[in-house]
């Protein structure tokens, strides 16, 4: 949830200010309700989703539990409500267009921890979508640098992606015991390895054609030079057999999104 704040705040401070005046949007108080409504939504999303893999992470993750051990569980459920609730109602006073941004994040959250999760990529994909949708809104809102803002949008669409099918094969001994049905679980760690090299593949191509078209030497060079911890990261995957390596592996991907983020301040 910081990571995204931190994102919308590099996002308008870097991309969508003016030069001169950049400094002025950092306390901004139009920005400030947008990152704070989406970071609602995110946590009314992460807290639904323990709520519902309460049994899971019994298995996969059992010292992390918090949901009726720590916490009660209609605690847990109203607590859901109240973040989205307030998430979606600040979006709505922010604008129409991300009040309906706000709403279909905070149903998609909802529907993906009851059921998407436990389907073979569609889960994924919903959680990689909501992820660059967090940098879409600010091009929604502010309606300044749309084209280099998608580009970020679909660099961290591609990052998330590739992360959360990761997490499902880290994840892989808890979802098989509740009956998920996974990639990991469908295909088998092989086959779901080899799907994520063509996907790994695939973005980069589709990053490298958007950057062309924005004609920016820097982030041109950037993607370039990214193209050697992605290597890495294959490298990484092919020798992980764990779900300690996978649980690296999904933290690795993290701080390639970090990395990929913080290259806003050289725009």
């Amino acid at each position: 949830m910081l990571i995204i704040g931190l994102t919308q705040y590099l996002a308008v401070i870097f991309l969508v200010a003016h030069p001169e005046n950049w400094y002025g949007k950092i306390f901004d108080f139009h920005l400030f309700l947008l990152s704070s409504s989406t970071i609602l939504i995110a946590a009314a999303g992460y807290i639904i989703n323990d709520y519902y893999d309460i049994k899971i992470d019994y298995v996969n993750k059992p010292h992390k539990v918090v949901v009726g051990k720590l916490v009660k569980r209609r605690i847990v459920l109203a607590s859901h409500v109240i973040l989205n609730f307030f998430g979606i109602a600040i979006g709505f006073y922010l604008s129409i267009w991300v009040g309906i941004i706000n709403f279909l994040a905070g149903f998609l959250l909802w529907i993906y921890s009851n059921k998407l999760k436990r389907q073979p990529l569609i889960g994924n994909v919903v959680i990689a979508i909501l992820t660059g949708l967090a940098i879409l809104v600010v091009a929604v809102y502010f309606q300044r640098n749309v084209s280099l803002l998608l580009n970020y949008s679909v660099f961290a669409f591609s990052i998330n992606l590739v992360r959360e099918v990761i997490k499902d094969m880290e994840d892989l001994r808890g979802d098989m015991r509740f009956g998920s049905k996974t990639l990991p679980i469908i295909w088998g760690l092989r086959k779901t390895k080899y799907f994520l090299y063509g996907l790994i593949g695939i973005f980069v191509f589709i990053l490298f054609i958007l950057s062309h078209q924005l004609d920016n030497l820097i982030l041109n060079v950037f993607f370039i030079v990214l193209i050697v911890p992605i290597v890495y990261l294959i490298y990484l995957l092919y020798r992980a057999d764990s779900q300690r390596r996978f649980h690296q592996l999904s933290t690795y991907c993290k701080f390639l999104m970090l990395a990929g983020i913080s290259s806003m301040v050289f725009f």
